[in-house]
């Protein structure tokens, strides 16, 4: 008796826009096992039916399929690194298994980060803008003004996949890293990363941080801001927890326990526009209680040209791009490929969502 033929994962790959061909060529390499269809679809819009039912891989950023239709699935992969742009959907109440993307933004996070700590301290916008006017500005007009990172303090508020990445270029600054976590990781093996990390990057044995700090109560948070930080980079994943988590409360006891030799302390958010008391941001911008902000999200999003976040001091707004790159998808796709294989021989997966957590 002959073995039975091997039955073919059908994978479904649902996106917004047109994938590149590149991409396209990707997937058919990595995935060459596998009947394979890739579908435009408008953001937030429903799989269709017919390709839902037959999909037993469903790759997707905002389109889910409904409850009924999922029948065949035996994973959702998406794209983004959290789900609370589809958390109350209700394909999310079912037991298909999702895993997300975490680990692929933190190079390209940590290099947007770095750099508008780079703008902000070695004056480049004053630069580029004499560039412009071809002004040659005399020495005076930027010595007191430039600074450099070695010895400064940073405080990263969520010590996931980026904020490892974020760690590891900043020691490599000279700088000092000071880890939060929500639950203590009191021992060596509790630090470690065991998500899928970008090889070559992060902090993989959790060794980097000088300290590490933990909880989710207002007194835990407060011991943290008041260690004297420099940069403080917001981290972590949007819940009812992490909601208006900082706010003018928090920014204040972070700029009274700055060092008085540096300049106040730089905000740098990476996580969710609503983690932040957006108007109690912009006051103290505006009152000098911080020195500046590094913003690539905001609420709402698309921000408004009306909105006065734009035009607060020292602020630099990036439109929630600061992940992207050429490297994305093809790393996005790498983890829906290995949870895949795992699937088949019945092994954990990757980067699964853990619905009791809520991330």
């Amino acid at each position: 008796m002959g073995d039975a033929p091997l039955v073919k994962e059908h994978l479904l790959i649902a996106f917004q826009r047109d994938l590149s061909p590149a991409v396209v060529e990707d997937i058919h390499t990595k995935f060459s096992d596998a009947e394979i269809t890739i579908i435009r679809l408008e953001r937030g819009s429903p799989v269709p039916s017919e390709l839902a039912r037959k999909a037993t891989i469903l790759v997707t950023f905002t389109n889910l399929p409904t409850v009924e239709d999922a029948v065949n699935l035996k994973l959702i992969h998406t794209l983004s690194a959290g789900v609370d742009h589809f958390v109350t959907h209700p394909v999310l109440s079912s037991h298909i298994p999702i895993s997300t993307s975490s680990g692929i933004h933190g190079p390209p996070i940590a290099e947007w980060t770095v750099m508008n700590w780079l703008i902000a301290s070695k004056e480049f916008v004053r630069t580029y803008e004499n560039q412009k006017l071809q002004h040659w500005a005399p020495l005076d007009a930027y010595m007191d003004k430039i600074h450099d990172q070695v010895g400064k303090k940073v405080g990263i508020l969520g010590y996931g996949s980026i904020g490892r990445q974020i760690a590891r270029v900043s020691a490599a600054l000279g700088m000092t890293v000071h880890a939060y976590t929500a639950s203590p990781r009191p021992t060596p093996e509790s630090r470690r990363d065991t998500r899928y990390i970008v090889p070559g990057t992060g902090d993989a044995d959790g060794s980097i941080p000088v300290s590490w700090h933990h909880g989710t109560d207002k007194e835990s948070i407060h011991a943290f801001l008041s260690l004297g930080l420099d940069h403080l980079v917001v981290c972590v994943p949007l819940t009812t927890q992490t909601h208006h988590l900082l706010g003018a409360e928090e920014f204040a006891l972070l700029s009274a326990h700055a060092p008085v030799v540096s300049p106040k302390p730089y905000l740098t958010n990476i996580a969710r526009g609503r983690v932040l008391d957006q108007d109690a941001l912009i006051a103290s911008l505006q009152s000098g209680e911080l020195s500046g902000a590094a913003l690539d999200v905001t609420n709402p999003e698309p921000l408004p040209a009306e909105h006065p976040l734009w035009k607060a001091p020292n602020v630099r707004i990036s439109s929630h791009v600061s992940s992207l790159g050429k490297e994305y998808f093809p790393r996005s796709l790498g983890i829906a490929k290995l949870n895949m294989e795992r699937l088949g021989r019945g092994e954990p997966l990757v980067n699964e969502y853990k619905r009791t957590k809520g991330y």
